[in-house]
């Protein structure tokens, strides 16, 4: 069990951490949640050994292994694939040590222990994780100062997944994966056996992967059994609890006051009145449960535009040395909501920028409406704003014949009203910068919004926001983003960016989930066997997709059975743990038998799901060999 016992942290003086206080038990997985700034990252930091806490304890049992993923990519001549396996530090050890010892003896122990710990199989696993995670068999064998930083860390990630470490800590690791790197990370996570602390924004892992929510306010941890549907339905019920209270509270305080205030100087009722003027005295008030306003935004609306809006028509588009993609013959009408697919590097960023008329077609055709307005929002503009300079300054600069009240309004639309209009950027959170950017972008009321990795700085809770907003959105949408749920509720439209070209994908995200953990990380997202035709219609995709399917749907069915098994087991373990956590479950002998009843069946429950995630983990790699054949 991780015990985190009254852990206090200040950083520059101000309390980031008050008295936390939390028990997870063993094997749970537990998804660290808060608002950006809240401390999570402090507390992680703290259980990892790395921060010092000015208070408090963290107990962790005596000699379990921890791997800690922090937001840092990792550098150096040696490949990713070296990387990886040398985070299996008792396999290296015993490698460099038989390499060295003439000891016969010495030498059969050796090879007994690398037996016991399947050290035999760790290049294919290595292999395995690095080709999920987006790494081709080429890019494996590279040194790793070739990569960029987002690459770098899906090496540091890889090589914590791959020690297998009895507790794992991983801090916003979707951040830097493309949505097939993160459809495979999260089905690899429903298999680790150890117990898992993840900070993460991302809805869908909460609430397929983990089955506790440890959520961090105001420098206090509350722990909630379940997903994050489930945490949000709890705690929507109780901040209910507490304005309740709170308005009780209120009305007390009235009455205490009108008593005080008729009756004080009155011979007869002085002593009465001070009596209750005491009681208000030491009323403890009750905290508002006050939502964050500045969360709700929304987009201006366009002016109508005849579709289409954009028609490319045998398009190529690159850069200096060469198209990146060719053959697009694609039509984006004012409805469209459309998400790219398509793993990083394939070329989503570049169609996007063609769309947005930041990059020229280099042959074929590129028809766009004569009045069409497009808003781009790429993370480079969040990272571009001037720290010294307040909201109202940078979106003064791009409205200059705007009267200020329509500045304002514009401002206003996304939160920045009154004083938070004039606060210096670098004052602002990465979300609230994000936002600003969306606000500069939208300015004109574009009529096609080209949004690309639009949650990276974005909170749970902001993120909803923005799929509200969305929603409400009367112009075309265009998406690059790994967020799943973002993509569900926005797009219902997905256009497949892979082997030079990009075409109209029949399936749905369910499907192309299935096609991505078919393959394994597969840097190919289409069938391979057919890559010299330039371009494929929506029929032929369809079909490709659904042969895809048929050719290994017994072994799909084999490995949801077990996927399902694991989820069924993993529910009753949390409902076993909530029992758990109820204080009213300790008080009596009765109820101290019945805990020790709960105990028994939660150990039978970790058996059976030990045994699911085996057969899980042998249907997976039957799979993987099936579509490898």
């Amino acid at each position: 069990m991780l015990t985190i016992s009254n852990i206090t942290v200040r950083l520059g003086g101000k309390i980031i951490l008050d008295r936390a206080s939390a028990s997870i038990q063993t094997k749970s997985r537990v998804g660290l949640i808060g608002r950006n700034g809240a401390g999570k990252s402090t507390l992680m930091k703290a259980i990892a050994g790395i921060q010092e806490a000015d208070d408090g304890s963290i107990g962790i049992p005596k000699d379990m292994r921890m791997g800690y993923v922090a937001q840092e990519s990792p550098g150096g001549p040696d490949s990713p694939f070296e990387r990886v396996l040398a985070a299996d530090t008792e396999r290296a050890r015993l490698l460099a040590e038989e390499a060295e010892t003439d000891d016969s003896h010495r030498i059969a122990e050796i090879h007994e222990r690398l037996n016991a710990i399947d050290a035999h199989s760790a290049p294919a696993r290595a292999a395995r994780i690095l080709a999920g995670l987006g790494f081709d068999e080429t890019d494996q064998h590279q040194p790793l100062d070739s990569f960029s930083g987002g690459w770098r860390m899906r090496v540091a990630l890889a090589s914590a997944l791959f020690s297998g470490p009895e507790l794992l800590l991983l801090d916003e690791p979707s951040n830097h994966l493309d949505l097939e790197a993160a459809i495979w990370f999260d089905s690899f996570l429903k298999t680790y056996r150890g117990t898992l602390l993840v900070i993460s924004h991302e809805r869908d892992l909460l609430n397929n992967v983990v089955d506790h929510i440890l959520h961090l306010e105001g420098g206090k941890v509350t722990l909630y059994a379940g997903g994050y549907d489930a945490f949000e339905r709890q705690r929507r019920e109780r901040l209910d609890q507490i304005e309740a209270m709170r308005s009780k509270q209120d009305r007390q305080r009235a009455h205490l006051q009108a008593f005080v205030d008729r009756w004080r100087y009155k011979a007869h009722t002085a002593r009465q009145a001070q009596s209750r003027l005491k009681a208000l005295v030491r009323m403890e008030p009750i905290a508002a449960a006050v939502e964050d306003s500045s969360l709700s935004f929304e987009f201006p609306d366009p002016a109508e535009l005849r579709p289409p809006l954009i028609v490319l028509d045998g398009a190529a588009v690159g850069y200096g040395d060469g198209p990146v993609l060719q053959g697009l013959n694609l039509r984006f009408d004012p409805d469209d909501r459309v998400a790219f697919l398509g793993r990083n590097g394939n070329g989503k960023t570049t169609l996007a920028r063609l769309l947005s008329g930041r990059l020229a077609a280099m042959t074929g055709g590129m028809n766009a409406s004569g009045k069409l307005r497009v808003g781009y929002f790429a993370q480079h503009q969040v990272e571009e704003l001037e720290p010294q300079d307040t909201p109202l300054q940078h979106m003064t600069r791009l409205m200059p014949d705007a009267k200020p009240g329509a500045v304002r309004a514009q401002l206003g639309r996304f939160g920045f009203s009154g004083d938070k209009a004039e606060l210096a950027v670098r004052h602002l959170s990465g979300g609230e910068r994000a936002r600003l950017a969306l606000a500069l972008i939208t300015r004109e009321a574009p009529h096609m919004l080209i949004l690309d990795e639009p949650t990276n700085h974005l909170d749970v809770d902001a993120r909803e926001a923005l799929v509200q907003a969305l929603a409400g959105y009367g112009g075309a949408v265009v998406i690059v983003s790994h967020d799943r749920h973002l993509l569900e509720l926005t797009a219902d439209r997905l256009v497949l960016v892979a082997d030079g070209t990009a075409n109209d994908f029949g399936g749905s995200l369910d499907d192309y989930r299935n096609l991505v953990l078919g393959r394994s990380g597969s840097n190919d997202n289409t069938d391979t066997s057919d890559k010299a035709a330039p371009k494929l219609s929506r029929k032929d995709e369809r079909r490709r997709a659904a042969e895809a399917r048929e050719k290994t749907r017994t072994l799909r069915k084999a490995v949801e059975k077990a996927e399902n098994e694991v989820t069924r087991l993993t529910d009753q373990r949390s409902d076993i743990d909530r029992a758990l956590f109820d204080p009213a479950n300790h008080d009596g002998p009765e109820t101290n038998l019945a805990m020790t009843d709960l105990m028994k069946k939660r150990a039978r429950i970790e058996e059976a799901l030990s045994a699911a995630e085996a057969r899980w983990l042998e249907a997976h790699e039957a799979l993987e060999a099936a579509d490898a054949a």
